[in-house]
């Protein structure tokens, strides 16, 4: 028979060779007729153990000889109880690993993979798993099983198998027919599929480039981008101009589309402004719920002075006529805002409300918008603190989609709620955690209003200290122990627009003058050594390089590259593991750079485990499975995490990290590369952020004219948002 000709193969797939994660091709050992034959080409979440159908040809691969070239393929489950444990032993299965495997098949020999889709609660009979993840492993293989032709699909324009599995949850067996007659679905509905993409598998198939779906797609995108920049709404004469330039179309045309997306809902159009539905509804509510805490709010003690008298005596401590004042009103309940910057007594006040509110039998809820600022204040406070995220119980739909267990229909079981950092929390989140409290639920919000504002949509803190309607104090006295840290007095040197004093002997600030190209080796040796010796710091740990860019010879892009190679750098007795140009390595610092709320946690001990990694959580690379195809990651808050390969693009070195992604993280030793960077990123509450970092060490090195314009550069990126006018017109005050 000639090499040329189509054939079709029947086997059992025996070993996988080589899998490509991001696109699906597979080069494999497959059991024909008890013969060996080497087959490669796109075949997506094959795993060993499969019996399996492909068509193709047969070829001469100049290195590896003759090979099956498969170009399409019929796939059906193993029934052999040792094909069974192939099977599952692969990791085509999220949460199940080969121990794992073994004791699956043990307790339920072939009707194993029966179990798993039809009676996923069986699982949980075998010690170690739990009914949550008995039914997120069935969730994983219903999936992979009934996605295969989906996956195959979008592999096709460049999608990947992750994110066309995301496309199958969400559209199910019309997913390919769905998106045949509108790409643009793609970029509406499913996370990490980006205008871009859709647009350009559209063009792949010759969809015209004034398709109504392109067009409003294209403003969809453009309100989306803004919200990535913490817009919740644009003008709409920007929305035009921007879409028609972006898209190459007529404004016109954009005008059209945007009264029918006015027509049709999708859009809300009010005065200059246009917004997307979600963040027009919750600044709408946001305004709304404060409004009814402040109208409901009642004192929570019938001797609010006595109270502060006989705890300040009881504790030794002696409030100031402005924490007093603050502590007097949160007792007096509704809502208060505290802000102020370091060593004003924020995380003090907080305290002595909370333990005046216990003493009086009130049930409270301490949260922080990360898992660090969560740690940090429970150690403060001396009670459990909670991201906001678990406050909140986040659950995820099949669409991979948020949603809060804890909502106005089932609110958090507290009379108090306490967030810190609030100057991180976005409109979102801040809608949400609203909507969980009851009436009546004393709200009390502290943080740092000069600092930058929340990663994601809204001006949530600035808005309501400049809606004047929401009750506030600003602390301004910076108490004596905090003034004896040099860190301190220069961030409120930097605030108000003053150089920082630096180089004093027995100081916690220096600055190092260098050319970015020294700045970039002073960073490195800081790092590897010179610190760990003066001051006992731990180069990984303890020590943290933070950088106002990503691009640039100091920007955390390179320094990531750079301090990998000194201080994790390659050996034979390290696991690695490439991704494309990125090298993960055993004892590397990594960053989890989105939300993923049913990804799996355990503690080290065993004694518990959870759902839910989170944006900016930081750890280190354990351990490396290429058998497995996993990375084990221990991450700050003793949570060690398994990952699929295929879940490693939401990771990043965390070597050095953007002053952003550092809100509401400390560590005892900060590194600022203050060279010349992007005007937009040389301001001064980017470098008063970045500062308030560090705890016992603050160092900038590079240039002292860049630090002069970064202070003397009191301009706030501008974003528009409209809860401060929503809340005056809600308060009767527009």
């Amino acid at each position: 028979m000639m090499p040329e000709e189509t054939q079709t193969l029947n086997g059992e797939i025996y070993e996988i060779v080589y899998q490509n994660e991001d696109n699906g091709y597979t080069v494999c050992d497959v059991n024909c007729n008890n013969s060996l034959v080497t087959a490669c080409g796109h075949m997506p979440f094959i795993a060993p153990g499969e019996q399996v159908v492909m068509t193709g040809k047969w070829v001469n691969h100049p290195s590896y000889g003759e090979q099956f070239s498969v170009t399409s393929m019929e796939r059906a489950l193993p029934k052999k109880v040792s094909a069974v444990l192939s099977y599952l032993s692969s990791g085509i299965i999220s949460g199940i690993r080969e121990a794992t495997a073994k004791k699956i098949v043990n307790k339920f020999g072939e009707e194993a993979l029966e179990v798993i889709a039809l009676s996923p609660e069986r699982l949980a009979e075998i010690n170690g798993i739990s009914l949550n993840r008995a039914r997120k492993i069935s969730e994983s293989f219903l999936i992979r099983q009934d996605a295969a032709q989906t996956v195959i699909f979008l592999q096709e324009y460049g999608v990947t198998p992750n994110l066309a599995l995301k496309v199958h949850k969400i559209f199910g067996q019309k997913a390919i027919e769905l998106v045949k007659e509108n790409p643009y679905i793609l970029c509406e509905s499913v996370e990490r599929i980006g205008f871009k993409t859709a647009d350009r598998i559209a063009q792949e198939m010759k969809l015209p480039k004034n398709h109504p779906g392109r067009i409003s797609g294209g403003i969809i995108y453009m309100l989306t981008y803004a919200a990535l920049n913490g817009h919740t709404c644009l003008k709409y004469s920007e929305l035009t101009d921007s879409t028609a330039s972006f898209l190459g179309c007529d404004i016109g045309e954009v005008e059209m589309a945007l009264a029918q997306m006015k027509y049709d809902a999708k859009l809300i159009f009010e005065e200059d402004f246009v917004y997307l539905p979600l963040y027009y509804n919750m600044e709408l509510s946001a305004s709304v719920k404060l409004s009814e805490l402040m109208a409901l709010a009642k004192p929570y003690s019938k001797d609010i002075p006595n109270d502060i008298f006989i705890h300040s005596k009881n504790s030794l401590i002696e409030l100031s006529a402005m924490q007093s004042e603050a502590v007097k009103k949160a007792l007096g309940g509704g809502v208060l805002i505290i802000t102020g910057g370091p060593g004003t007594g924020k995380t003090t006040i907080m305290k002595i409300i909370m333990e005046i509110f216990q003493s009086h039998e009130y049930k409270i809820a301490l949260c922080a918008p990360t898992g660090k600022a969560a740690k940090r204040l429970s150690e403060s406070c001396g009670m459990e603190a909670k991201t906001l995220h678990r406050l909140l119980e986040v659950e995820v739909n099949d669409a991979q989609n948020q949603r809060f267990g804890r909502n106005e229909y089932n609110p958090i079981d507290a009379d108090v709620v306490i967030v810190d950092e609030m100057s991180m929390v976005d409109i979102i989140l801040f809608g949400s955690l609203l909507k969980a409290l009851k009436r009546g639920t004393c709200l009390i919000m502290a943080g740092d209003s000069d600092q930058l504002p929340s990663v994601g949509a809204g001006n949530v803190l600035h808005d309501m200290l400049q809606s004047g309607v929401i009750p506030a104090i600003r602390l301004n006295e910076v108490f004596r122990q905090a003034e004896q840290s040099r860190i301190v007095t220069n961030a409120h040197r930097i605030n108000m627009g003053e150089m920082p004093l630096e180089n004093d002997s027995k100081t916690d600030f220096f600055f190092m003058g260098r050319t970015p190209e020294d700045a970039l080796e002073t960073i490195c040796e800081l790092c590897m050594g010179r610190l760990g010796k003066v001051y006992g710091f731990d180069s990984i740990s303890d020590i943290q390089v933070l950088s106002p860019s990503r691009k640039g010879i100091v920007g955390t892009n390179n320094l990531n590259k750079v301090l990998q190679s000194r201080l994790n750098p390659p050996s034979k007795d390290k696991k690695e593991k490439k991704f494309g140009e990125r090298i993960f390595r055993v004892g590397d610092k990594v960053i989890q750079t989105r939300n993923n709320y049913d990804m799996i946690w355990t503690l080290p001990d065993g004694s518990g485990d959870g759902f839910g990694i989170y944006n900016g959580d930081i750890g280190i690379i354990l351990d490396i499975s290429q058998k497995e195809k996993s990375m084990r990651i221990l991450f700050d808050d003793n949570k060690i995490v398994e990952y699929d390969f295929s879940s490693v693009e939401d990771l990043e070195m965390a070597y050095a990290l953007t002053v952003h992604k550092s809100q509401g993280s400390e560590w005892s030793a900060v590194i600022i590369p203050v060279c010349p960077f992007p005007p937009m990123l040389m301001t001064r509450n980017l470098l008063y952020t970045a500062v308030t970092r560090g705890k016992k060490l603050v160092i900038l090195v590079g240039n002292l004219q860049c630090v002069s314009t970064m202070v003397k550069n009191n301009k706030l990126q501008l974003r528009y948002s409209s809860l401060e006018k929503r809340l005056r017109e809600s308060m009767g005050n527009a």
